[in-house]
């Protein structure tokens, strides 16, 4: 019998048992370091938050007049803002949007075509999917293309493939489901969005709010609208506000949001609003949400309540620019009732305190037809400082100081005004021969010849009947260099952006010198006028134009102003280059003008009880505003400037009228302007000290009446 092998499985499972020893015990040993060594660091890990801090909106500054009339306001509205993660998907939007649907209305004019085709595809995957075959997605991976370009690819080949018979398939409640959860994707990671502002009822926002828990996301606030609280008074230079949709302008973006800003805040587009938008913006409120490492927003905690924009307190009277509007929209009715004035279509008004700069009121008014034929008048009060025109006679005052500071006038040099015969220029003559005059007569009277042999003379010219004139051309540059001292010709330093500086003739031929020297030649705006009377009649000195009085910090509770931060005093931008008895005699010629007879405005002013100075202009020049058939037209424009009183000025102001006419008789619409406007500004100045006397007076009888102490 053959002895037995011993076993050999003994053996090999003692290796095994040894081999799974080592591994368990490297194992144990691994889970050892991994829990002693690691194991806060993966606790940390996996337990981790993330702190981002969100900024949300404030309301704005409001606006005031000078006699802190709010201007500018803002107006609380019910709100329902969407507040999304950064893991929100689209689908996440599309439940919340279904559910919102049901307590709220959402216009649906906003909606576009891309918005149906993207809500067709999430809401119909498989009619979707159908849209781009197999076939064509095979031969799309073969062209190398990654899984996201591949997946971009699809989806616009989807796009194109939706019909308009796709789309009918949205029905009316859709429609509304899609424009809530437009505005629920338009919105910015962890940052509060509109969804709906204007026109929340009640019952709306208190059914939201019962709802919230079944709406992440979701929130019921207050929001606010700007209000202008005149309306269209002033409201061209007031500016606006992007809404919600627009947000922070593209071209605009990197600026704002390197100042914390977010995309979608509102911002002050044009002018004040625009100019003034680091003031009125506010500090925003500070939101810290508190994530899980998956983005989901795990608490909330407010950090920084915020505060409302400073506000601005102008230096306009809103109710003056009230009155001036309402008479410039009167008399352009009334001058359209008369013939040749078909392209009459706007006129301007600027008054200003000539010793200060800051302006009162700045008025444009322009004729416009609305979508239904029908005339309408509409705020161009921007039109003061964005528009230029030849202004006329109401120059002249400039040329003869000019006369003056270049030697070719002393005070009462008289100069015979007769028709003027310059070979190959038509005759140039004054409205009627006046003879011999001296300055003062020749403002007076408004004299174009004695202003031509004036501008001869700064040439270095000779006048002589029927023979060529000669000039030197150096004279352009001397006339402007002296007329920019007023403001003419240059910009006014206005604190509001895109004010122009006007435009000048490029010709140096000997004949339109003399027209520079009566307004015929050059262009200025109707602010630049307001300036260059202002600085003759405060003694020669070119005040910078305020529309800003002050700038405040914010007083929640609405009863008063809170404590000036920022005062604008006057700013002196220069002195004219004149004797100041040079001046004193031009302001004489000025208020002969207005008050004795034979001034070209006496008819209108002689008996007005604040003794007013100024000076008319009356302009030939050529039609180009907006009718393109009767561009280059031959019309008239009608200008004035002046001031009140002539010994202590307060006021001065410049009205303007572009193509007042065409033929005569005319409308003289620029005196009857600046008559009203005049009276209008002195009127209130009584009403208004009365007021006070009267409250002095009730002061004063509500202490007598206290009992003894």
């Amino acid at each position: 019998m053959k002895k037995k092998k011993r076993a050999q499985v003994p053996f090999r499972l003692n290796i095994l048992f040894f081999v799974v020893f080592l591994l368990f015990s490297a194992l144990i040993l691994r889970l050892g370091v991994v829990q002693i060594v690691y194991g806060e660091q993966y606790r940390k890990e996996v337990e981790r938050t993330e702190n981002v801090t969100v900024s949300t909106p404030v309301p704005r500054g409001k606006i005031y007049d000078r006699y802190h009339r709010v201007i500018v306001d803002n107006v609380p509205l019910n709100a329902i803002t969407y507040t999304r993660t950064k893991t929100t998907t689209p689908e996440d939007t599309l439940v919340i949007a279904q559910r919102l649907a049901k307590y709220i209305d959402k216009p649906v004019d906003k909606i576009t075509e891309r918005d149906m085709k993207d809500y067709w595809i999430l809401t119909r995957k498989e009619e979707a999917k159908k849209k781009v075959s197999e076939a064509e997605k095979k031969a799309l991976k073969k062209k190398g293309l990654s899984d996201k370009e591949l997946d971009k690819k699809i989806y616009e080949l989807t796009l194109e493939r939706i019909t308009p018979e796709d789309l009918k398939e949205i029905t009316p409640q859709e429609m509304k489901v899609l424009a809530i959860k437009r505005e629920l994707d338009s919105g910015y990671a962890l940052t509060p969005q509109i969804v709906k502002n204007k026109d929340v009822t009640n019952q709306e926002y208190a059914v939201v709010s019962e709802h919230l828990e079944e709406l992440p996301g979701v929130d019921t606030t207050t929001d606010w609208e700007r209000r202008y609280v005149y309306g269209n008074t002033f409201r061209s230079v007031l500016g606006s506000v992007t809404s919600d949709d627009e947000g922070i302008p593209r071209e605009r973006l990197d600026y704002f949001l390197a100042r914390d800003y977010s995309r979608n805040d509102r911002v002050g587009k044009s002018y004040l609003e625009a100019q003034y938008e680091d003031v009125l913006h506010g500090k925003k409120a500070k939101i810290k949400n508190i994530t899980d490492k998956s983005g989901n927003v795990i608490e909330t905690e407010k950090v920084y309540e915020g505060e409302r924009g400073k506000d601005l307190v102008l230096t306009i009277d809103i109710e003056l620019q009230q009155r001036v509007e309402k008479i410039i929209e009167e008399e352009l009715k009334a001058a359209k009732r008369f013939g040749g004035t078909s392209l009459l279509d706007r006129a301007f008004v600027v008054m200003m305190n000539p010793k200060t700069g800051e302006i009162l009121a700045m008025a444009g008014k322009m004729i416009t037809k609305n979508e239904n034929g029908n005339i309408e008048l509409k705020d161009y009060a921007l039109g003061t400082m964005t528009s230029a025109y030849a202004m006329g006679s109401a120059v002249k005052g400039a040329t003869v100081l000019t006369g003056f500071q270049t030697g070719v006038l002393r005070p009462n040099t008289y100069i015979v005004d007769e028709p003027l015969y310059i070979k190959g220029t038509p005759v140039k003559k004054s409205y009627q021969t006046m003879g011999r005059i001296n300055e003062l007569t020749a403002l007076q009277r408004s004299s174009n010849v004695y202003m031509f042999k004036t501008a001869i003379a700064i040439g270095g010219g000779v006048y002589r009947p029927y023979a060529p004139l000669a000039i030197n051309p150096e004279a352009f540059t001397t006339m402007r260099r002296y007329f920019s001292q007023f403001g003419l010709g240059v910009k006014t330093g206005i604190d509001l952006p895109n004010e122009i500086i006007g435009f000048q003739g490029t010709s140096k031929m000997p004949g339109f010198l003399l027209d520079l020297s009566i307004g015929q030649y050059d262009m200025y705006t109707p602010l630049q006028m307001a300036q260059y009377i202002s600085t003759i009649a405060n003694g020669g000195y070119r005040m910078k134009p305020q529309i800003v009085k002050e700038i405040r910090e914010p007083n929640n509770d609405g009863k008063e102003l809170g404590p000036v931060i920022r005062d604008f005093q006057p700013i002196v931008l220069n002195r004219i280059d004149m004797k100041t008895e040079y001046i004193d005699w031009v302001k004489e010629g000025l208020r002969r003008v207005m008050q004795e007879k034979g001034g070209t405005a006496a008819g209108f002013f002689a008996d007005a009880p604040y003794k007013p100075a100024g000076k008319t202009g009356t302009a030939q020049a050529f039609y180009d505003g907006p009718i393109q058939s009767k561009r280059n037209a031959q019309t008239y424009n009608l200008t004035l400037v002046g001031y009140a009183p002539y010994n202590d000025p307060e006021v001065s102001f410049s009205v303007v009228v572009p193509w007042a006419y065409q033929h005569e008789p005319h409308y003289p619409i620029n005196n009857k302007i600046g008559r009203k406007i005049l009276d209008a500004y002195f009127e209130l100045k009584k009403e208004r000290l009365q007021e006070v006397q009267l409250n002095k007076q009730n002061e004063t009888s509500s202490a007598s009446q206290q009992p003894n102490q």
